[in-house]
């Protein structure tokens, strides 16, 4: 590639202030849905409406894990710093 090919593909990249957002938007959405898949499966099986209530679970899993998360990190983050030593 060339220095011009690389620069037209550009990523968004996100002010540093925005990484707690960004964190819990990207732990939330993986978050969700890995326990929309387990949590579906354990109730239901796995038939051949899976990925549809897979879906519908994750409907409502997603902004909720995304708002726990807003409010959890901070409380954890603290707690990390409590329980491991420093370099």
């Amino acid at each position: 590639m060339t220095d011009a090919t690389t620069k037209k593909i550009a990523r968004i990249r996100f002010p540093k202030h925005t990484s707690p957002y960004i964190f819990a938007l990207y732990m939330a959405t993986i978050m969700a849905f890995l326990m929309s898949l387990v949590i579906t499966f354990s109730e239901f099986g796995f038939g051949p409406h899976y990925m549809l209530n897979v879906i519908n679970a994750y409907k409502v899993a997603m902004p909720a894990a995304f708002v726990c998360i807003l409010f959890v990190r901070p409380i954890v983050v603290r707690m990390v710093g409590l329980t491991v030593h420093g370099h």
